[in-house]
């Protein structure tokens, strides 16, 4: 997802409450690390993520994750942190399920082994 207009940045940092452009480079990295992540975790056909009824969920999920890598940037803590975002977990699994039901086996990325339909199935002699 390119944010040639920047118009995603805006509301990520409208997010995060953020003024000014000190941490835009750093936050339009965030923004296309959320991006390929979500795409990771669903599938990568492009013209799915382009159809109305999945551009808000997507684009939600990506700022949302994308502000979470900001407000979690820093890899030492006093505490122990478990890291769930219950938002993009959520999102994540209404896009894996609409991206099952439209794209389903025509994506070449599928993780289901590839069958014959003349084989037979194998089994041992005894």
């Amino acid at each position: 997802m390119a944010d040639s207009d920047g118009k995603l940045l805006e509301q990520v940092k409208g997010l995060l409450y953020l003024d000014g452009a000190a941490d835009d480079d750093l936050l339009r990295g965030y923004i296309a690390a959320a991006d390929q992540f979500i795409k990771n975790a669903v599938g990568d056909n492009q013209d799915f993520y382009e159809k109305a009824n999945v551009r808000p969920l997507f684009e939600s999920a990506v700022k949302a994750l994308a502000a979470t890598y900001y407000q979690y940037r820093l890899a030492l803590s006093d505490t122990q942190t478990f890291p769930i975002n219950l938002t993009v977990n959520s999102i994540i699994g209404q896009l894996r399920g609409r991206y099952d039901l439209e794209v389903g086996d025509n994506d070449e990325t599928s993780d289901q082994p590839a069958q014959s339909s003349t084989s037979k199935s194998y089994r041992p002699r005894n």
